[in-house]
């Protein structure tokens, strides 16, 4: 049976208010559907809750469209302000306010140390700490120097504002009085009382009339001063890169990685080192314990590692490339050497590219007041890697510098010749086997000068090494003698025979390598051959002259300088080589070359001029030896040189050779000019009877002192004893009678004439 449908109310019966709502709502007829959104349709709202009035739906729609607005003017300025032209233009103005900001404080500081004595002070305290205590006693003079000098100004200064204020008044009241005569003048003469005054006023019209003029130029003159003031500003900010870093422009360069001791540690872990990469795995410290500290180093960083137990300094300096490349960095960024600790490797790890850039011209270009002094200077060479000043002593040095061709060996060893030069005392002989002017403008410094790459050069070098040979021997016998007279060592040095004599060979491979012998006609008229001039071997002339000075020219100040390419063994002989205090290479193309050219040891600390960039790093040398300052433990050092040109060197050699006595500089590969002894000592006597024999040797000396200058006592007597007019005592003292030389003249006329008589005969 069906139940009956539950009875619905009639529709027009209301029980209430609450569901007459209800019954209204569900009646309404539902809203057409468009698909397109209008924006005047209403949105509809959530119903409020039983405790809170019901809004309309037009006011429900207002806070959403303003929303929407706010929105989409939000989206624009953040549009605006992220656009890249905004941040540029940002950037721009950062950047550039950043100079002038920053350069107003660049400028301050500078004004302040030049005030005050706070250089003084920042340079004391750095002497302090690098433990040189003269140093920092010097700039402690120099602070009290300035203080005095500074409060000597100030005292003046008070002392000249009453004078100065007396000066003007007496200044102003004189020129009044003029003014006051010229009126007087003009009314005497035009007999016009009201002339007097008149120069007077046409004055302060001037004076109005140039007030009037400041007044109208006053504003420009101000805007011109300012605009000034900012230019020099903005130029001292970007000298010293005062703006911000994310406002400077990018270089187009790789960023540089900065070197940490976690960086440090995971470069040496995948070093491909097994023993290494366990023992860092193993530590408990994550390995920084192997680390000293990291410390700024120049243009680059420091630090020492400590290599664990079964790990060799020569595997990781046999890595250089890899641990470079772990590191971020170039191969000839990165510099290892042993210091005096056991088991530990220094790294010197540069800033990316700064190896790269120039160092500048040499002092020798820059300043012209530069001195030199051979027992006590150091000549200005370059820099090292960290950017210090390299310095290098020539005092009794030999020297070899060698290298692949065109890597600036030659303007290497220019450079200190160009400076040592500026210290009249030291004489040069030069020996250019290469011949192309590299050294022309060492005419007129130079006692010889030989140019050219044939054996009658090499001929010509050979003798110049054994000329040398000789002088060292009159010296080391003139020595003897006077430290038999008990003369001390440096009042020997310091007579005017023991000149530094420097003896020059560049391109000495082609010396070493040439195969001109001494050749001779016997008696039977066949050609014989004697010992070779050149060639490596142990008869070769040249390589005999070099060894010899090596052994003892050092004592009596005549040294060697060698320059040679591709150093080896025919081309630089082992004694050759190993006889040399300064031993410096450019880049090589073999580590055994690398050896011959610094020695065994320096390549065991970390030499490496086999790891030089041919073409790329020209003038840069691997120095080794007791001529340069070398850090504790260290036995090379990396230096870049300065280049000078050959235009700059021919300028430097002119303010050498004006701070010499005129030098002949004979080609010694042409036959020497003749010296007549007996009229050369009858000019220096002049009209007097007699002269004391070291007398007539200065005066020699200074006529001609390519001949003169090295001769002793022991050399005029045996010079002028064939002709009987050898020094004899006069009064206790050795002196040279002029009627003895000119009588020896006269006989040595005769002794001609009669020769000719019998040879016409």
């Amino acid at each position: 049976m069906t139940e009956p449908a539950a009875e619905q109310p009639p529709m027009g019966t209301v029980h209430n208010l609450d569901e007459h709502r209800a019954t209204r709502t569900a009646a309404a007829p539902a809203p057409a559907v468009s698909l397109v959104k209008d924006a005047t349709t209403p949105v509809p709202v959530a119903d409020a809750g039983p405790d809170q009035p019901q809004q309309s739906v037009v006011d429900a729609a207002l806070p959403s469209s303003r929303a929407r607005r706010i929105r989409g003017i939000a989206r624009q300025v953040r549009a605006l302000v992220t656009h890249d032209r905004t941040r540029a233009s940002v950037g721009l103005v950062v950047r550039h306010g950043g100079y002038v900001v920053g350069g107003a404080g660049v400028v301050a500081k500078r004004g302040w140390e030049g005030r005050t004595v706070a250089v003084h002070h920042r340079m004391r305290a750095l002497a302090l700490a690098a433990g040189d205590h003269a140093a920092a006693a010097e700039w402690q003079d120099r602070a009290d120097r300035f203080r005095r000098e500074r409060h000597t100004r100030r005292i003046e200064l008070v002392h000249k504002v009453p004078t100065m204020a007396k000066s003007a008044a007496i200044g102003t009241a004189a020129a009044e009085g003029a003014l006051l005569l010229i009126g007087i003048c003009m009314a005497i003469h035009d007999h016009e009382l009201h002339d007097v005054v008149a120069p007077t006023l046409a004055a302060i019209d001037a004076i109005q009339a140039l007030c009037w003029f400041a007044s109208i130029a006053w504003a420009p003159a101000l805007g011109l001063a300012v605009m000034a003031g900012l230019s020099h500003l903005w130029r001292a900010g970007h000298k010293n890169e005062t703006a911000p870093a994310w406002t400077r422009p990018a270089s187009g360069t790789v960023d540089d990685v900065p070197v940490t001791p976690s960086v440090v540690v995971k470069a040496l872990s995948d070093l491909g080192v097994p023993a290494l990469k366990k023992a860092i795995k193993e530590m408990a410290d994550g390995a920084a314990g192997m680390l000293g500290p990291i410390t700024l180093a120049g243009r680059g960083v420091e630090v020492d590692v400590t290599l664990p137990s079964g790990v060799s300094t020569e595997e990781i300096l046999g890595k250089r490339r890899k641990l470079a490349e772990n590191l971020n960095r170039h191969e000839h960024e990165l510099h290892m050497s042993i210091p005096p600790a056991p088991r530990t490797v220094r790294m010197w790890i540069a800033d990316s590219g700064a190896l790269d850039e120039p160092i500048g011209p040499s002092p020798l270009v820059t300043d012209p007041d530069v001195t030199a002094d051979y027992k006590s200077g150091r000549a200005p060479w370059g820099q090292d890697l960290r950017g210090d000043t390299a310095l290098i002593s020539l005092f009794q040095r030999h020297m070899l510098i060698t290298g692949l061709s065109n890597q600036g060996k030659t303007a290497s060893l220019r450079a200190l010749a160009l400076w040592l030069a500026f210290d009249p005392r030291v004489k040069f002989r030069l020996a250019d086997l290469k011949g192309v002017g590299d050294w022309s403008m060492f005419r007129g410094l130079a006692e010889v000068l030989i140019e050219g790459p044939t054996d009658e050069h090499v001929i010509a070098a050979t003798e110049m090494a054994e000329e040398g040979v000789e002088e060292m021997g009159r010296r080391i016998a003139l020595m003897n003698e006077l430290t038999r007279k008990g003369w001390s060592q440096d009042k020997i040095l310091a007579d005017p025979r023991f000149d530094p004599l420097v003896l020059i060979i560049d391109e000495a491979q082609v010396a070493y390598g040439s195969g001109a012998r001494e050749t001779y006609v016997a008696e039977n008229g066949t050609v014989k051959y004697g010992a070779p001039y050149g060639g490596s071997k142990a008869d070769s002339r040249y390589f005999q002259a070099i060894k010899k000075i090596h052994d003892q020219g050092r004592a009596v100040s005549v040294t060697t300088w060698e320059g040679t390419q591709d150093p080896t063994n025919e081309n630089l002989p082992k004694r050759s080589r190993e006889g040399n205090h300064i031993r410096a290479s450019l880049v090589v193309g073999t580590e055994s070359q690398a050896e011959m050219a610094v020695g065994a040891q320096a390549l065991a600390g970390g030499a490496a001029p086999h790891k030089l960039r041919q073409g790329l790093d020209k003038g840069t040398l691997v120095v080794a030896g007791d001529g340069i300052k070398l850090a504790p433990g260290q036995s090379s050092v990396t230096v870049r040189t300065h280049f000078i040109d050959i235009d700059p060197a021919k300028e430097i050699a002119e303010r050498a050779k004006a701070l010499r006595a005129g030098v002949q500089t004979q080609n010694a590969a042409e036959p020497a000019e003749e010296v007549d002894h007996l009229a050369d000592v009858l000019a220096v006597l002049g009209t007097a009877e007699r002269m004391k024999s070291d007398e007539v040797r200065q005066r020699l000396a200074e006529r001609n002192p390519a001949v003169y200058r090295p001769w002793s006592a022991s050399d005029l007597a045996q010079a002028l004893k064939p002709f009987g007019a050898e020094p004899r005592k006069y009064n206790g003292n050795q002196t040279i009678s002029r009627a003895r030389v000119v009588a020896a003249i006269e006989t040595r006329a005769e002794d001609v004439e009669d020769a000719g008589e019998i040879d016409s005969a």
